[in-house]
């Protein structure tokens, strides 16, 4: 949730939108007072908190970020099935969604 105005302003700069463009990051505001660009993230922090972090003791900061990071990328992206992907973990909907667009894109140039 962006609280200053200038935040906002960082967040549609022309520096900041090129970096997300070179970066292959895909910007999403909606207007002002709608909850729902942050759904997702405030989704996700929800069930991270639920899922992991209140069930784990860390001892450091850094302990924290490793075990978090690796249960992201080992169990969350991998093997935890999303609602909101039909059943299926992110990595395999996105497999999905990539080779369905590079059909589509197939499509297009042989037309």
């Amino acid at each position: 949730m962006l609280r200053r105005s200038v935040e906002s302003a960082e967040y549609t700069s022309e520096a900041y939108n090129n970096l997300c463009d070179r970066l292959g990051v895909v910007q999403s505001m909606g207007r002002v007072g709608s909850a729902l660009d942050n759904a997702a993230a405030e989704s996700f922090n929800s069930l991270i908190k639920v899922e992991y972090i209140h069930r784990h003791t860390f001892a450091t900061r850094s302990e924290a970020r490793l075990k978090i990071a690796t249960w992201i990328a080992d169990f969350y992206n991998t093997r935890r099935r999303h609602s909101a992907a039909g059943g299926l973990p992110p990595v395999e909907f996105e497999r999905i969604i990539s080779e369905a667009r590079a059909s589509h894109h197939q499509e297009d140039l042989a037309a």
